[in-house]
């Protein structure tokens, strides 16, 4: 991203934490409501109309530029040992996923039996590691990117394949804000690599969405779990079947499995 690009994202979050919609930006700058989308998602804003917008926010640039610089630091994925230590400690995992969430300190300590010096450790730990950074008042300040994951096949997604997948899937996928597909598909390399960008932007919005959903109050937000897989597979009763001048040429199933 350029350095104008980057300020313009701090400025969009920073209108977003004061609750400043683009609405009164534009009547703000006597601009179109339209104008002022275009000037944000083009990134086209000149000195004057940004320094217009700065001040009716409330913040400087300097402010801007400092935010934007930590938000390049951001990280968007652990180390191997780091995620092993999450796992081995539960605890941590859980004021992690807590973080990652947006919980406040004290929305962890009356949702979950940890201590409030017990939970500071455990912060203190997650600080360590540059997960997030524990400011002053116990405030939480995430230090992952939106786009951040857990490491491929890596200790969280093991422990999701041997301890929680079954508790996912213990469900008929029929309540409100559930669903589970499962396509059979014959496809091109090509056709399948436009489905992975297409799932990849389904997971994209989901972070996004979690992101806009961060100012609601806790008891209007509830913790869901997408979960997008796709792969060249046959069932291996059908592999089985395979005559030998055939193999890997019978039915394809891939499985596209997502739930809110």
């Amino acid at each position: 991203m350029t350095q104008t690009g980057a300020l313009v994202e701090a400025l969009k979050r920073a209108l977003k934490a004061r609750n400043i919609t683009y609405a009164q930006v534009a009547r703000a700058i006597a601009l179109s409501e339209a104008s002022v989308k275009r000037l944000f998602s083009q990134a086209s804003f000149t000195l004057k109309r940004f320094d217009e917008v700065c001040r009716f926010a409330g913040v400087d640039i300097a402010e801007l530029a400092r935010a934007a610089e930590s938000k390049e630091r951001e990280i968007s994925q652990l180390t191997l040992e780091q995620e092993r230590e999450l796992v081995g400690n539960r605890k941590l995992f859980l004021a992690a996923v807590c973080a990652l969430n947006h919980f406040t300190f004290e929305q962890i300590v009356q949702t979950y039996d940890l201590t409030e010096a017990e939970l500071v450790r455990l912060l203190m730990r997650l600080d360590k590691l540059k997960f997030i950074q524990l400011a002053p008042g116990n405030r939480i300040r995430l230090l992952v990117s939106r786009t951040f994951s857990w490491l491929p096949d890596g200790p969280i997604q093991q422990f999701f394949k041997t301890q929680a997948q079954h508790e996912f899937f213990r469900t008929r996928f029929d309540r409100e804000g559930e669903l589970m597909l499962f396509v059979n598909a014959m496809l091109s390399r090509a056709s399948a690599a436009t489905m992975i960008e297409r799932l990849k932007q389904v997971a994209n919005e989901c972070s996004r969405l979690h992101e806009e959903d961060v100012h609601l109050p806790l008891d209007r937000r509830f913790g869901h779990s997408l979960l997008v897989a796709i792969r060249p597979w046959n069932i291996q009763a059908f592999r089985d079947l395979e005559r030998p001048r055939q193999a890997g040429a019978g039915v394809q199933v891939r499985r596209s499995a997502p739930k809110k």
